[in-house]
Formats: structure tokens, C-alpha cells, sequence
């Protein structure tokens, strides 16, 4: 069985990052999925594909996958640069303001 480990990114649909600080172990499909003629609906045989676990730490995934003979591929997070301004909107209301308030 093989499986990947990896650190969920947030929502391209939220600026929060919420869900993001466990880390997830998901199987990867042993057989191509099937179309089925009537409906085409697609299906698989594989139940494997349908299981991801989380867990809190890297370690702790490795360990589970170790334990039960789990060929895992890990996957680092891409660390996003914060982009926060040193007094940014908070300047506007600011008592030793820079400028003069324009608007």
C-alpha cells in the first residue's frame, strides 16, 4: 500500500487557517476508477482510497504508517510569507500619525 503524508494548505475560499495544523495520511488508488455504461457514474473497488486519517504531529503519522508496513511519501508544507505591514490600517488612526488625514 502506498500512502502520502502531508500538511493540508487552507481554502482558496477563506483567509482563515483553520484545519491546517494536523497532519493527514491518504492512501493512494490501487486501481483506476470505472465508468459505469447506464449512468456514468464512476466507481472504484478500491475502499482504500476512501480513508484518510490525521493525526497531530509528522511523527506520529510516520509511526502509524511504520507500524503497520505503509510505504509513506511525505510531503513538507509550503510555508506562506506573512504580509503584514508595520502599521498598516491601524496607522490611519494613529495619534502620532505621519501625514495629514486626506479623506
Amino acid at each position: 500500500m502506498r500512502a502520502r503524508i502531508y500538511q493540508p494548505a487552507k481554502t482558496a475560499m477563506s483567509s482563515g487557517r483553520g484545519k491546517t495544523k494536523h497532519w493527514v495520511l491518504d492512501f493512494a488508488p490501487e486501481s483506476p476508477r470505472s465508468v459505469d455504461p447506464l449512468m456514468g457514474w464512476t466507481s472504484s473497488s478500491d475502499t482504500q482510497a476512501q480513508v484518510r486519517m490525521t493525526f497531530d504531529s509528522k511523527e506520529a503519522a510516520l509511526e502509524y504508517a511504520r507500524d503497520h508496513g505503509i510505504d509513506a511519501q511525505v510531503f513538507e508544507p509550503n510555508e506562506r510569507k506573512l504580509n503584514i505591514r508595520p502599521r498598516g490600517y491601524a496607522e490611519n488612526f494613529a495619534v502620532d500619525r505621519r501625514g495629514a488625514w486626506t479623506h
